[in-house]
């Protein structure tokens, strides 16, 4: 079947204009997918959603969830579902708890008093402006509630402490989310933002979406402050007026309220001919930009809309996998999917991300830059998603600049978790002009160049993996072999420099070691890239291909003996110069007080993914911060998988991410004190 795929595709771009008798597979692939796609229909796409989405309430969620159903039948995909996640405050999935529902009709601010110009007296109205209410803001009484206002220049608890703010309004300079449990226990009545991305951005509010006491979402224990955004503009103009006057009072009203509800997501699929494995692409609705994620969303819907209509027609043969489409709340959708429907998970072999803008092609930093998978879960999808971007890309014309960047999670990109077990890749962009969580992140700041490119991306990795048998999974493999040279290389390379310069300040068996360790934790994790195309193949062949890749194995592993002899070379000449005595030896590790506690110590996770610590209130963390998205705490977790020792976690972070003197030992402690996780039995619980 697979060698009819190939030899389908070739045949059907035969005699096209647009075919080359130098194309392979992959860029006849390209080729015929970027003639099908519409980016004129991706644009209203893109509008509808952001049209309920800036919104950002619960109603106009699903307003959202029901158009792209609806879009999705009639562009005739199978099994497309408007699914339910809780929105009740309470319920958890993984250790993330469902936000509360939201509404508000109506929110207006206005500064009260004599001598306010017109345009100054209102500061806030959410019928004009969504932005200038936060989401979940609390209610007023009907008509409303007056109150003074207090500027809040130093957000240390200390300074807060100290400070009067019961029943007043606090005007906050940054993120108002990143205190407001301290605006809680002080009884304010509610926050005032002036903070924003994008200063130069005068009239532009930036979006509150988190206003929960411990983390992101309103949860049910969350109060129930009130929460307004002002732009640039109007804040000169208030901290003017309360310097003249002393003292401002403002006025507030908001019709808004909390319950228990739904939070929409919606799902379909082009079906395999075999149903039991799919690929995925997932993005996600419910902000209130264009480019934050209306465009994801389109881009999806686009993508999938176009593989069908070649497939319908006859263009393309049906993959064998589905190619399923998700779009839903970020993190709290996905991850209710992910621990509602194990079973599909299990056998969805990869994924791509879209939550990303699709900026104006003349402004900087718009290209795309592709986020790969973290260390612990190294794929073939991150060679191979690089491989689509660069044969992409370099045909345009003018070619258009990319980029790649190491794991980096702060959306739906996290299903690599090992937990999960879905290698997932992400491309990103800017929007030139920066507008993240801004109201100025609008429809007309979308350049359908950078739409189409987004769609075509997304549908030729989706296609294309969905189709991979044998045959492609042993090029995937040489793909991940090539890259797999480069990254070793670059493990050398990246030390070399200080080899040349040592002697003076870092001593050389010391950076010998370093060298060392780098290069094989580099072929390991390499030769973990290249065996993950197992994926691909039917367990009744794994054995086969293992022989197929034992080859490409050997040679990841020669080059990585070459490298390190290369490193042995390096330092001993430069110890030569120096007139130190060779052969230099790599040093030995000196003993270290955590690392032996963490001898003692397996973790073992509970729960699929990340740990938000929403449930557990900020003043009782003890310092330890919520390992929610990326970062040491988020890696660290990652390597824990119920076997390697706590000193082999905190190795293999540091090597990942770079030295570290975070406190790993206390933190796990810390987990496990609050049941987040467990230590296998046996461990040493050394405190």
């Amino acid at each position: 079947m697979l060698l009819m795929f190939v030899a389908w595709l070739l045949s059907s771009m035969a005699g096209s204009a647009l075919a080359r008798s130098s194309d392979t597979p992959l860029e006849a692939l390209i080729r015929q997918v970027r003639s099908e796609v519409k980016p004129d229909q991706a644009m209203q796409y893109m509008r509808h959603v952001y049209a309920t989405d800036r919104w950002f309430t619960f109603p106009k969620f699903q307003e959202t969830a029901e158009y792209l159903a609806r879009t999705m039948k009639e562009l005739g995909l199978e099994q497309v579902q408007v699914l339910d996640a809780p929105a009740d405050g309470v319920s958890q999935f993984g250790y993330w708890t469902m936000p509360l529902a939201w509404d508000v009709k109506q929110a207006r601010l206005e500064v009260v008093g004599r001598g306010v110009p017109a345009e100054f007296r209102v500061l806030a109205d959410y019928e004009r402006v969504p932005t200038s209410l936060g989401m979940w803001s609390g209610a007023t009484p009907p008509g409303g509630v007056t109150a003074d206002l207090v500027e809040l220049k130093d957000t240390s608890p200390a300074a807060v402490e100290r400070l009067d703010l019961k029943e007043k309004m606090v005007l906050i300079h940054e993120n108002p989310t990143n205190i407001k449990w301290l605006l809680a226990k002080k009884g304010a009545l509610g926050a005032i933002n002036t903070f924003t991305e994008n200063p130069a951005l005068e009239n532009g509010r930036q979006w509150i979406n988190a206003w929960g006491d411990n983390g992101w979402a309103f949860i049910r224990n969350s109060s129930k402050l009130l929460c307004f955004s002002i732009s640039p503009r109007q804040t000169a103009f208030l901290k003017r007026l309360m310097e003249r006057r002393g003292a401002v009072r403002v006025k507030a009203m908001v019709d808004s309220r909390y319950y228990s509800g739904i939070y929409p997501y919606v799902t379909g699929v082009i079906a395999g001919t075999s149903p039991e494995e799919e690929v995925l692409t997932l993005g996600h609705t419910s902000e209130q930009g264009a480019h934050d994620n209306a465009t994801g969303v389109a881009a999806m819907v686009e993508s999938l809309a176009t593989l069908n209509r070649l497939i319908s027609a006859g263009k393309l043969p049906r993959p064998q996998r589905g190619i399923r489409i998700l779009a839903m709340g970020e993190l709290y959708g996905s991850m209710h999917y992910l621990a509602t429907d194990p079973d599909r998970a299990r056998h969805t072999v990869a994924a791509l991300c879209l939550d990303t803008p699709a900026g104006f092609y003349h402004l900087a930093g718009t290209e795309y830059t592709f986020y790969l998978n973290p260390h612990v879960s190294k794929s073939y999808v991150d060679a191979f998603t690089l491989r689509v971007a660069r044969a992409y890309f370099s045909e345009l014309s003018p070619p258009r600049p990319w980029h790649w960047r190491e794991y980096d999670s702060g959306t739906d990109n996290y299903l690599g978790d090992p937990t999960i077990g879905i290698a997932t890749t992400w491309p990103y962009s800017g929007t030139g002009v920066h507008t993240h969580h801004n109201s100025e992140d609008t429809p007309e700041t979308v350049d359908p160049r950078s739409l189409r490119d987004l769609t075509v991306l997304d549908a030729v990795y989706l296609y294309y993996l969905a189709s991979a048998g044998e045959s492609e999974a042993l090029w995937l493999a040489e793909v991940a072999l090539s890259r797999g040279y480069e990254q070793v290389a670059h493990s050398y390379s990246r030390i070399l420099d200080r080899i040349l310069t040592g002697g003076d300040h870092e001593p050389l068996d010391q950076l010998l070691r370093q060298g060392l360790d780098h290069i094989a934790y580099s072929v390991d994790r390499e030769k973990q890239a290249v065996l993950s195309v197992l994926r691909l193949i039917p367990e009744s062949g794994h054995e086969k291909t293992k022989l197929s890749l034992s080859p490409l194995l050997q040679s990841l592993e020669s080059f990585s003996q070459t490298q390190a002899e290369r490193l042995r070379v390096a330092v001993n000449r430069r110890a030569s110069q120096l007139g130190i005595a060779t052969p230099v030896e790599p040093a030995v590790a000196a003993a270290n007080a955590q690392l032996a506690a963490a001898s003692g110590i397996v973790v073992k996770r509970k729960r699929i993914g990340t740990l938000p610590l929403d449930d557990l209130p900020v003043d009782q963390r003890e310092g330890y911060p919520a390992a929610g998205f990326s970062g040491t705490p988020v890696t660290a977790l990652y390597w824990c998988d119920g076997h390697r020792t706590l000193a082999e976690v905190i190795r293999l972070t540091r090597l990942e991410l770079g030295p570290s003197d975070f406190d790993f030992v206390g933190y796990f402690h810390f987990l496990e004190r609050h049941g987040y996780v467990e230590f296998v039995k046996g461990s040493q619980e050394v405190r």
